[in-house]
């Protein structure tokens, strides 16, 4: 038990940590078998994994989330432009493998099982596939991280996705020289983590309550 609690809180976000040397194809084949084995809705299993490892398609990523991360820059002012410009926001180049994850809603419908009161609960379903790979690459001591600065139909395009298929992620994945002990965003002062205390409500919503530090 405590193996998989110390997995999970050793799981970090990767930016800058990436070594380059190559996956281990077994390994690689455990980490897309523990994502495949995720629950979804209605048993659709609406996801699937796009493995890039062309060099051309990552450097044409890697100019467009460039290209993005100027945008959000532009918006910000002062001593939060400032914080911004010092964080590293990915890995696509150093990383040893792009793992795009895409969520296809068409799959096992009209008729799904669980989503006829919840339309996103497919999309939920793609995400704990995510998290399952997340903590799978962390437990063979390879890194992950989520690229968010992209435009899907920019994405879509470039993988030749077909229409009405979303790429909800695209994961840097591959051997690094050290998870961090301090998140990125919280080392660097973007932000700072909650307490627990102050996330748990009992019975009811309560609206800003205070939790211990």
């Amino acid at each position: 038990m405590s193996e998989f609690y110390e997995v999970l809180h050793r799981r970090r976000d990767v930016r800058g940590e990436f070594s380059g040397a190559p996956v281990d194809p077994a390994a690689l084949r455990r980490i897309l078998g523990a994502a495949h084995a995720a629950p979804s809705v209605g048993l659709t299993q609406p996801w699937d994994f796009v493995l890039v490892s062309d060099l051309g398609l990552r450097e044409t990523f890697a100019k467009h989330v460039h290209t993005e991360r100027e945008i959000f820059a532009a918006s910000l002012d002062g001593d939060r432009a400032d914080t911004f410009a010092r964080i590293k926001i990915e890995g696509i180049l150093e990383a040893s493998l792009g793992v795009v994850v895409t969520y296809d809603p068409a799959r096992g419908a009209p008729d799904v099982l669980g989503r006829h009161a919840i339309a996103d609960a497919g999309l939920y379903s793609v995400v704990l596939t995510i998290q399952n790979l997340w903590l799978a690459a962390t437990a063979e001591n390879l890194g992950v991280g989520w690229v968010s600065f992209y435009r899907e139909p920019f994405l879509a395009e470039l993988l030749g996705i077909p229409d009405g298929i979303r790429p909800v992620a695209w994961l840097c994945l591959g051997p690094v020289t050290e998870l961090a002990a301090v998140p990125d965003l919280e080392r660097h002062g973007w932000r700072e983590r909650r307490a627990l205390d102050g996330a748990i409500h009992h019975d009811r919503f309560t609206p800003g309550q205070p939790g211990p530090a």
